[in-house]
């Protein structure tokens, strides 16, 4: 009954992210609303995290089944991909550079203010 109860706390979040992403005339996806109102939950304690996190954990050791499907269809349209193989390369590879270092820094600027506060 504990992991139905914090899946479904995880299914409002998502379902009230895919709300506001018809609501708001936005270009931000729905899983960006959804963590972001998970983060909001988790901060302000709205939500607990023993209230989502064996079934969050859960969700998260699966993730990697969850791309095959993707991967698949990409394999399925090689012969209409293939003209725009070396953009989708250099989009994916600068953009994964991105985040890698945006994510970097940000990690770096909250443990240096967390060392401040101390």
């Amino acid at each position: 009954m504990k992991y139905i109860k914090q899946l479904l706390i995880i299914l409002t979040v998502s379902l009230l992210a895919e709300v506001m992403e018809t609501m708001i005339p936005l270009p931000v996806a729905a899983s960006v609303y959804g963590l972001l109102i998970m983060l909001i939950g988790l901060c302000t304690k709205i939500i607990k995290l023993p209230d989502v996190e064996k079934v969050a954990d859960y969700l998260v050791s699966i993730m990697a089944i969850m791309f095959v499907p993707p991967t698949v269809a990409i394999m399925v349209s090689y012969e209409q991909l293939k003209t725009m193989l070396v953009p989708l390369f250099v989009i994916s590879f600068v953009t994964t550079l991105l985040v890698m270092v945006v994510t970097g820094r940000v990690s770096q600027f909250l443990l240096n203010r967390g060392k401040k506060h101390e």
